[in-house]
């Protein structure tokens, strides 16, 4: 089976964020600077004593090292409203709290920068941006939100992404003659039903996180294709009875299945329609997102 890499490929950025462009933040002061007013030093005793610990509870920790772990813990102490907006992160203080190099911490800022998550301005400093202006398409920060205080507010607005985003690329899928990848979805099929007899749920989800990308590659929509990265968060994050992905059952064993069917067949409609029922096996997800009217 191959690897699922290509799933986590990065969700829609923004383009229009007001930050600083790649480089600019090494040009930036890194503490805060005469006169600036000061809104309190950060609050650390609600992190992790000890860095190594970072990012186990996170289901990804796409990072590597002590850089990417670092990520991690300033992610989730933002995402989580520990770091309010406006918050100023002075490096020094973060590489003296987390035993961690100026260059570590210069490198972990621009990720998370980035991410929108925080702005570096001339004689201002590093601070904490406002919800509005996060890149929330950023897989990273909807794992976080899905694991923290807004988890589910996350959920919900997954699922309802996904009611945008599945059920038409199905259709659209349905109308392409890429047999390989077909083939390769109706594999994913095959490899979801060994696991589920075997009670393999690691190799049912990520043959379901394969099947779901294959589909919106295979829809021929470059836009839908960039926001392939969200269904697969969804599918890493769900922790509730929201979707028929969240935990392997013979039910969504026979959706997926319908949806492979319908692609082959070239038939839009029913591929769209199994897609919707995937996705509707919980009376919220309607009450939510209604299904469209059958003409």
């Amino acid at each position: 089976m191959s690897t699922l890499a290509h799933t986590m490929m990065t969700a829609a950025r923004s383009t229009d964020s007001g930050l600083a462009g790649p480089g600019e933040l090494d040009r930036y002061p890194y503490s805060d600077s005469p006169g600036t007013e000061r809104l309190g030093i950060p609050a650390w005793e609600n992190a992790d004593q000890e860095l190594g610990r970072v990012g186990r509870r996170s289901a990804g920790n796409r990072g590597r090292g002590l850089h990417g772990q670092l990520v991690q813990q300033l992610g989730q102490m933002i995402v989580s409203g520990d770091l309010g907006a406006d918050r100023p992160l002075v490096p020094e203080e973060i590489g003296q709290r987390f035993e961690v190099s100026r260059t570590v911490v210069r490198e972990s800022l621009r990720v998370l920068e980035a991410k929108g998550l925080v702005s570096a301005r001339p004689n201002v400093g590093t601070r904490v941006r406002p919800v509005s202006d996060w890149n929330l398409l950023d897989p990273d920060i909807i794992e976080w939100r899905a694991f923290g205080p807004q988890r589910d507010d996350q959920r919900r607005e997954l699922s309802e992404l996904r009611w945008t985003i599945e059920p038409l690329a199905a259709r659209l899928a349905a109308g392409h003659g890429r047999e390989e990848v077909q083939q390769r979805i109706g594999d994913m099929v095959e490899i979801m039903g060994h696991a589920l007899a075997q009670g393999d749920s690691l190799t049912f989800s990520r043959a379901d996180a394969e099947f779901h990308s294959l589909l919106i590659q295979v829809a021929g929509n470059r836009m839908l294709e960039h926001l392939s990265g969200i269904v697969s968060a969804a599918l890493q994050v769900s922790g509730g009875p929201v979707t028929g992905c969240d935990r392997p059952t013979e039910a969504s064993l026979v959706h997926h299945g319908r949806i492979a069917d319908a692609l082959a067949a070239a038939d839009g409609a029913a591929a769209e329609t199994a897609m919707r029922q995937l996705l509707t096996v919980h009376p919220e997800v309607e009450r939510v997102v209604p299904a469209p009217r059958e003409h």
